[in-house]
């Protein structure tokens, strides 16, 4: 199946965007954007159960070690590297090349975007297997989707597979980061991983059409939860993940985290 269907089309109208883009703005893309359309996806049913699985997180909040090359922010198409970083990394080693959202949240509480502490509580619980040893982050303000899909992603994968992961879990942080996100997750589904894409952008996901989404009113740069905020946290991943093995066909859930957290709210819990 096609990461992006009809991508010669898509091309044709990104480069009509790109050519009335001059003195934009660098993090903004815009309303005339032409995001991607597409009307399938790839599906692989999880083999495993979630308490069996090696899980791998995947960031498009552009994480990367602090003192090593940021990812670059003026790129037009949009920066089409990744890092690969050790999950047992020190919140403080890591610093925010941030394009398309504001790093407030996750500066403040890496597991706002990040969530490492909350899946290692996962692996303790067992709730999942064990997250891996590595996870990955690209900065997800990628407004040429058609390169990101030749280019990047299929270095991604290859990755991945180095690692034997089992599922993958994306996270998005912008806007545009919901398209980028969910073209990694189309391509790493097609490589026969299955995914669970956490969102807040529901036409985008519903555009882009990621394996398995599961969505709810959160915020831009908070996606995993807001910060500080580790019940809510633990809420949306938890419901997220077990989505992943019952789910037996593409689609987008709704998690009842929104709910949850409006009844905690009027109790003053929070």
């Amino acid at each position: 199946m096609e990461i992006i269907e009809q991508i010669d089309e898509w091309r044709k109208h990104f480069a009509d965007w790109k050519q009335n883009q001059s003195g934009s703005a660098k993090d903004d893309v815009g309303e005339s954007y032409p995001f991607v359309r597409n009307r399938h996806a790839p599906f692989l049913p999880a083999r495993r159960a979630l308490p069996m699985l090696n899980l791998a997180l995947l960031s498009s909040a552009g994480a990367y070690i602090a003192g090593s090359e940021p990812f670059d922010g003026d790129a037009v198409d949009g920066d089409l590297t990744f890092r690969e970083i050790p999950t047992e990394i020190e919140s403080e080693d890591l610093q925010f090349a941030a394009r398309g959202y504001d790093p407030t949240a996750v500066r403040q509480d890496l597991n706002a975007q990040v969530p490492l502490e909350r899946l290692f509580e996962f692996q303790q619980n067992g709730i999942i297997g064990q997250l891996n040893s590595v996870f990955w982050s690209f900065q997800g303000f990628i407004p040429n989707a058609a390169r990101l899909v030749d280019e990047m992603l299929p270095k991604l994968v290859q990755r991945l597979a180095r690692y034997e992961v089992q599922a993958a879990l994306l996270i998005p942080a912008s806007r545009l980061c919901h398209q980028s996100v969910s073209l990694a997750a189309r391509a790493i589904e097609a490589a026969g991983i299955p995914t669970m894409t956490v969102a807040v952008a529901k036409d985008v996901i519903e555009s882009v059409r990621p394996p398995r989404a599961a969505r709810y009113d959160g915020e831009y740069g908070s996606v995993a939860g807001r910060p500080s905020w580790s019940e809510q946290q633990r809420r949306v991943l938890d419901e997220a993940l077990r989505l992943i093995e019952p789910m037996d066909q593409a689609g987008i859930r709704r998690l009842n985290v929104d709910m949850e957290s409006a009844v905690e709210k009027e109790r003053g819990e929070r």
